[in-house]
């Protein structure tokens, strides 16, 4: 007769949960991590014999629009791309550039 093998016993998972603060869903990090801002940073750079070739820096902020507005950096409000009135005055820059441009060649 064989004897009938055991499984060592798991210990269970409430046991680990309990030994440190428990953590936050992820909704709770994410408004965490919007409201105090999160930065990373780093650099490629690819040598060959001494010579640097490439590099690559990388920046990354992560922050909500208020806090990054309270920080200065509102690069979005004059983005042609994502604002309708730095769109419409793109626009009329490029209107007026046109314009002096006949004007100095004599046609206007």
């Amino acid at each position: 007769m064989t004897e009938p093998t055991t499984r060592p016993r798991r210990a269970p998972m409430d046991r680990y949960a309990s030994a440190g603060p428990r953590p936050d869903n992820l909704a709770d990090v994410l408004e965490r991590v919007l409201d105090k801002g999160i930065i990373i940073a780093g650099d490629i750079r690819v040598n060959l014999l001494d010579i640097e070739l490439l590099t690559v820096k990388i920046r990354l902020l992560v922050v909500s629009v208020d806090k990054a507005m309270e920080m200065g950096i509102d690069w979005w409000t004059r983005d042609p791309m994502l604002s309708t009135e730095a769109q419409q005055l793109a626009d009329e820059n490029r209107r007026l550039r046109e314009r002096v441009d006949e004007l100095e060649d004599g046609n206007g």
